[in-house]
């Protein structure tokens, strides 16, 4: 089916939600007023069940269909968080908390995830049950992780679930996907080099970190140059440096790195935490000082499965006509987790020309809400048709 008219009937609703989700953002877990809004609307909407506090702040509705023999119960998942960034954009509805803003449109995330709840508790035109997964902390707190450990899956009996984020650069409502590997596993990284500092004049009565830090940055770069086959993904971006000392005239006694890694597959995570050690060590050893290596796992892999990946592309050429083969993404999804403890499937859908998600300028494009919505939609009624 295409577009659904009611989601053109509710386009103005559902825009003036996501517009007070962005101008009131909240980070990680810190997500009380967005999900006590989205608990109320889906009472209001006559969910046959509604659950607070799962996953600390995370919402879940469910609503069974005019039928329920197949047995059926299918996920559709949105983030609510916000991140810490000033927005720039000059909007009537900008954020009105400092340093606080939804830069990676997960306030449209949610409101067109209400969208469909409401029109599938009004319809009810599947066989199964629908349960739809209001999650925080998606922005660096792992907030699926915490949802699935706190027992998201088994007690709604979830058996597949879907995922979908908007993607500036890609043409208004147009989907793209693609099976197997698809958002790299996000690992965080902290190196930090202990010397001997002293008199930036006497440099020989010292052991300078800053020379050992320096070699660093440039040799880490070798991991994706000469150790990882050149025809698989990895990157080591150092992104931060600290030392002990902040003066023109002092050699510090440290200087600490922070840095993450991204990967797309379990050998080459591995390949790199081990030489990212190695080069450190190594490094250090050679002018005299040491390095201590911090390297946490953080979100894995996000791998979708390949008969759910078909059956999301399908329902996205059902509601826009096309759906294009998506390029690998180096960014981290959160949603991994969601989809390591169930098959499922995460979509992109385009939200134009406008700013990068992340960026201060950037802002969900309102007119994607009726496609976003007809996608959630279709994904339930076609998964669980009643025959």
């Amino acid at each position: 089916m295409p577009i659904r008219n009611r989601f053109a009937e509710l386009h103005k609703d559902i825009t003036e939600w996501r517009q007070d989700f962005h101008k009131h953002p909240e980070l990680l877990f810190d997500t009380h007023r967005t999900s006590g809004i989205v608990a109320e609307k889906l009472r209001a909407f006559g969910c046959d069940d509604v659950v607070e506090g799962l996953g600390r702040t995370g919402v879940v509705g469910v609503i069974h269909g005019r039928k329920t023999d197949s047995g059926k119960v299918v996920g559709l998942r949105a983030d609510m968080d916000a991140l810490p960034i000033n927005e720039a954009t000059g909007l009537d509805y900008a954020s009105v908390e400092p340093g606080k803003m939804h830069a990676c449109g997960h306030d449209g995330h949610t409101a067109m995830l209400l969208g469909a709840a409401q029109y599938l508790s009004e319809t009810r035109n599947f066989d199964g049950t629908c349960v739809v997964i209001f999650q925080p902390a998606e922005e660096g707190g792992g907030g699926g992780k915490v949802m699935c450990d706190d027992g998201l899956m088994d007690r709604f009996g979830v058996q597949e679930i879907y995922g979908m984020h908007n993607w500036p650069g890609q043409p208004l409502g147009a989907f793209a996907i693609r099976p197997g590997p698809f958002f790299a596993a996000a690992d965080l990284l902290s190196i930090t080099f202990e010397g001997r500092g002293g008199h930036a004049a006497k440099p020989h009565e010292t052991i300078d970190p800053v020379v050992m830090a320096a070699q660093a940055v440039t040799a880490l770069q070798t991991i994706a140059s000469r150790n990882a086959d050149p025809t698989l993904q990895v990157v080591v971006s150092i992104t931060s440096v600290e030392t002990s000392s902040t003066t023109f005239n002092v050699i510090p006694q440290s200087v600490e790195l922070k840095g993450t890694v991204r990967t797309l597959s379990p050998d080459l995570r591995d390949l790199a935490e081990a030489r990212i050690s190695e080069i450190c060590n190594g490094i250090a050893a050679t002018f005299g000082g040491k390095a201590q290596v911090t390297y946490k796992r953080n979100y894995p892999v996000m791998v979708n499965h390949d008969e759910h990946t078909e059956f999301a592309a399908s329902a996205a050429r059902s509601v826009s006509g096309d759906c294009a083969d998506a390029p690998f993404v180096m960014g981290g999804e959160d949603f991994a987790f969601m989809l390591e403890e169930r098959p499922g499937a995460y979509i992109l859908v385009g939200n134009g020309d406008t700013a990068m998600v992340h960026h201060p300028e950037y802002n969900f494009n309102d007119e994607l809400i009726p496609q976003g919505c007809s996608w959630w939609a279709e994904m339930a009624e076609s998964r669980m048709p009643i025959s």
